[in-house]
């Protein structure tokens, strides 16, 4: 490739052609301030913070978009430029809510932080403010179009990364607003709640539903028994929103921080993400043997079970029927738990600890239920996991470490890499191996379903039968995964399809990113994946069918997996969405129950 010679600030730099002026900047230490720039997504150049000066050119051009030249002299920071962002970002903030000490964003809003970057301190200019309703329709999401800087950081996402295209851009000037096709409210659109846009707006024009007051209000009710479960993926992230690098899972301390918080008893997720693989994997041998569709697709990930639902129908009868980790500790906690300790379910409060947006989506489906209580009351995010934390503030770097409960506590190292994507089909290939054998897999780990390739394959022979597995992970990627599959172009016994850039560790509720970062980062999506590989590499069992406490589950109350009991608990259906392009019209739902024999 050919290499491009330029100058920027006077420093000589040398970069591939091709590179843009503000790639080539980051490689020499010059950060150009940027909003609607992100880098795995296209190029939009509309907010213009990112100007610069390039000798010979009469006009300020946006360094995003504008490729390195031959002898280019570029300088990033003059009079000029400096006037002109601070112009700029001076008509931004005073088109935007001054409610910076009580918005959802403050001290991790980028727009504040490019204010201050840019010197700003007073708002200059009175006229016209925009005034829109929020949208509270989804039970995932907050959308307020008052907070919208138009960057389009979440209409590229969501068509570009996630191949959903929720959102679009209406109307010109002054009125252009970002909104779902036709205004409608995100519960009535083909919206998968991921919360990917949440991750990638820069400001609080989308961020979760708040559930913290609820949970709040339980723990402080005497009458209600308040459990938490939490997924694995927030063991591996809840330690950046207390100064923490990147990389750790803090189980111990998430553990103490959530005692001191006053729940009554605090639950494993991988626990139950143990009992999803013995069901998940008892359901793929019958599978093999005739009795039911394949592939077998899984089905724990919300976000890719709603795409499912819109937009592949004719895959629903492939997919598990095996709830999620969540849901299914849910389902054990008012039925198995609540027995034990002789506790009414009504008066069992249960609190699920996600890094997904969509597990409040999931907790809500009505097949989630008894019909007479939810099995999950509320869900709450990593990030509202960390603020209850320190509105109650706990010195989290200086707790001593505790333990979870039991039962109900105790995991596999099979069940940590269900926070990462190649983890489900990893944990699933452990356990099915020796469900078709009977023989334990000496070599577990399966690099080839693991780093941040978009769609990966292994084969794995059982006894002299070989059985593909493809993983995929955001929904760009399941998209490409799954046409392929229609087309007759690739065949296998099983795919794993995880809803968010790096399965769970990117989930739409993870922290957000820090100062001079951006989400969905691979080397912090790397750093996250490589804790939970650690905690799986550090437990003394890692095969899910190894962990007493699952058997004893089965032994007292379950009986077998697939069971009737286990199917009743354990086990749902799906059906058809609203098609693409319709939008809003939820009269139209038709359900398709799994083809699955019993």
């Amino acid at each position: 490739m050919k290499t491009i010679h330029l100058t920027i600030d006077g420093t000589p730099v040398e970069v591939p052609e091709g590179t843009t002026v503000m790639q080539a900047a980051d490689q020499v230490g010059v950060r150009i301030p940027r909003l609607c720039y992100h880098p795995r997504l296209s190029i939009e150049g509309a907010c213009r913070v990112c100007v610069v000066e390039v000798e010979g050119m009469r006009n300020l051009p946006a360094s995003c978009a504008l490729p390195v030249a031959e002898g280019m002299k570029v300088k990033t920071f003059t009079p000029e430029i400096r006037r002109i962002r601070r112009d700029i970002v001076e008509l931004i903030l005073d088109n935007h809510p001054m409610d910076c000490q009580t918005c959802e964003r403050d001290a991790n809003c980028e727009l504040q932080r490019l204010a201050y970057q840019a010197g700003v301190r007073e708002r200059l200019f009175e006229g016209e403010r925009k005034h829109y309703p929020l949208d509270l329709s989804s039970p995932s999401l907050i959308r307020d179009p008052n907070k919208c800087i138009l960057c389009y950081r979440c209409v590229r996402l969501c068509s570009e990364v996630q191949g959903v295209g929720a959102l679009g851009y209406a109307h010109r000037g002054f009125k252009t607003v970002v909104m779902p096709a036709y205004n409608a409210p995100f519960e009535k659109t083909v919206c998968v709640a991921c919360g990917q846009c949440v991750n990638v707006c820069p400001t609080a024009s989308l961020v979760e539903q708040d559930s913290v007051e609820e949970v709040w209000d339980a723990l402080n009710d005497p009458n209600k028994h308040v459990v938490i479960q939490v997924a694995p993926s927030v063991r591996a992230a809840i330690g950046e929103g207390f100064g923490y690098p990147p990389g750790l899972a803090l189980t111990s301390k998430m553990v103490a921080a959530i005692r001191h918080l006053g729940f009554d008893k605090v639950l494993d997720t991988q626990f139950s993400a143990d009992l999803t693989i013995m069901e998940e994997g008892a359901e793929f041998v019958k599978r093999l043997q005739g009795k039911g569709p394949i592939p077998l697709i899984t089905s724990c990930s919300p976000g890719w079970v709603k795409f499912a639902e819109h937009f592949y129908p004719e895959f629903l009868s492939n997919m598990s029927t095996a709830k999620s980790p969540m849901s299914m500790m849910g389902a054990v906690i008012k039925t198995f738990y609540a027995q034990k300790l002789g506790i009414d379910p009504k008066n069992i409060y249960s609190v699920a600890a996600m890094c997904c947006t969509a597990k409040k989506f999931e907790a809500k489906r009505p097949e989630m239920g008894n019909g007479e209580y939810q099995y999950v009351d509320a869900v709450i995010t990593t990030r509202e996991l960390i603020k209850m934390i320190k509105n109650a503030g706990i010195d989290f770097a200086n707790l001593k470490d505790e333990d979870f409960d039991h039962p109900l506590g105790l995991s596999t190292g099979a069940a940590a890499i269900f926070g990462v994507t190649g983890g489900l089909a990893e944990s699933v290939m452990r356990s099915a191996y020796f469900l078709v054998s009977g023989k334990h897999l000496d070599n577990i780990e399966a690099p080839e379903v693991r780093g941040l390739q978009g769609v990966k394959e292994m084969e794995v022979d059982v006894e002299g039968t070989k059985l593909r597995f493809a993983v995929s992970h955001g929904l760009g990627n399941a998209h490409k995964l799954l046409e392929r599959v229609k087309e007759g172009k690739e065949q296998y016994h099983f795919i794993e399809i995880m809803g968010c850039p790096g399965g769970c560790i990117g989930g739409g509720g993870q922290p957000y990113a820090g100062t001079n970062a951006l989400p969905l980062d691979p080397k912090l999506l790397a750093k996250r994946i490589e804790a939970l590989y650690l905690e799986d590499k550090d437990k003394p069992l890692r095969r899910s069918y190894e962990n007493p406490e699952v058997q004893q589950l089965y032994k007292d109350f379950l009986g077998e997996p697939n069971s009737p009991l286990a199917h009743e608990l354990l086990h749902t259906f799906y059906y058809q969405r609203i098609p693409p392009g319709i939008g809003f019209r939820l009269d139209e739902e038709t359900e398709v129950e799994a083809e699955v024999t019993q």
